[in-house]
């Protein structure tokens, strides 16, 4: 691993062109947050860890070496889809949100605007992203990998909008439906954990086929670089990983599902603290009117 992280030029290993775009998000962003005094001051740190955990899952050195070993992969879609999309979101002011409705009123968006839809289509569509024939598929064609990512990442977004509830709207779920939400994402997502962690032997070309992880790799590195540079560069990706490919296979799935848990407890955490500062606002309500005016 060591030596893949030597050889590799700058823009392979740091994606720049990602950086400079997520900067430049940064800087829209700073701009109209001063220019309209949207919200309190924590919103745009929310943002801006958001972006960062964006880079980390789609262009940090975890990018490439996540196509050597899959506890790596498995990082980065932790960063991607369960830290960085709930502090965007977070890290929106509602008067955006508010803006944005008013015109749009999400009306394209209907068909899968709504709890049930986002919760199978996450779940479903990252469960499908790791059947190993979809998985080494996906690996081997940059256009459709970057077009799945993309759709991950909506999906996600609508996922974790009816958690967080950023926005009152007609969908927005009871607080306690929140967390039995947040505990069907936990489960829905398991037999996918369960399928990497179990799995007999390990599954994915990519991390076992000397050919296919070439191939990836080939993709992943600017210059025109073929299969055959990779493999007489680096030899196979059993020699460059620190386990053997089944336990490296095994500890994706581990370590995806304890950080879901992780992320969904502090999920938990959230909306239960919402619901007493609620409860409590109305108490406060209900003792007013009930004072006798004079």
């Amino acid at each position: 691993m060591e030596m893949l992280l030597t050889e590799l030029e700058f823009r392979a290993l740091w994606t720049p062109e990602l950086i400079i775009a997520l900067i430049g998000v940064a800087l829209i962003y700073s701009w109209f947050f001063r220019r309209t005094n949207a919200g309190p001051k924590r919103k745009p740190l929310f943002f801006f860890l958001g972006l960062a955990a964006l880079y980390l899952g789609w262009g940090s050195p975890l990018y490439v070496t996540g196509h050597v070993m899959m506890t790596l992969h498995m990082l980065q879609m932790v960063f991607a889809y369960f830290i960085a999309v709930p502090l965007l979101l977070l890290g929106i002011p509602q008067a955006w949100y508010e803006a944005v409705r008013s015109k749009l009123a999400f009306k394209p968006l209907r068909l899968v605007w709504n709890p049930i839809c986002a919760l199978l289509l996450f779940n479903g569509l990252f469960s499908f992203y790791h059947v190993p024939a979809m998985f080494d598929m996906l690996m081997q064609s940059p256009v459709l990998h970057s077009l799945y990512e993309w759709v991950l990442l909506f999906t996600a977004a609508l996922m974790w909008w009816f958690i967080l509830s950023p926005l009152p709207s007609s969908y927005k779920l009871p607080d306690l439906r929140r967390i039995f939400y947040i505990f069907a994402n936990g489960l829905l997502i398991t037999p996918a954990c369960a399928l990497i962690i179990f799995a007999p032997s390990a599954m994915y070309a990519t991390y076992t086929d000397p050919l296919v992880w070439a191939n990836v790799m080939a993709y992943c590195l600017p210059g025109g670089a073929g299969p055959e540079l990779m493999l007489s560069a680096f030899g196979t990706p059993e020699s460059l990983s620190i386990f053997e490919a089944r336990i490296d296979q095994q500890l994706a799935g581990v370590l995806m599902k304890i950080f879901q848990e992780i992320v969904y407890g502090i999920s938990i955490g959230y909306v239960f603290k919402q619901w007493l500062k609620k409860e409590k606002l109305q108490d406060g309500e209900l003792t007013i009117s009930d004072v006798p005016h004079s």
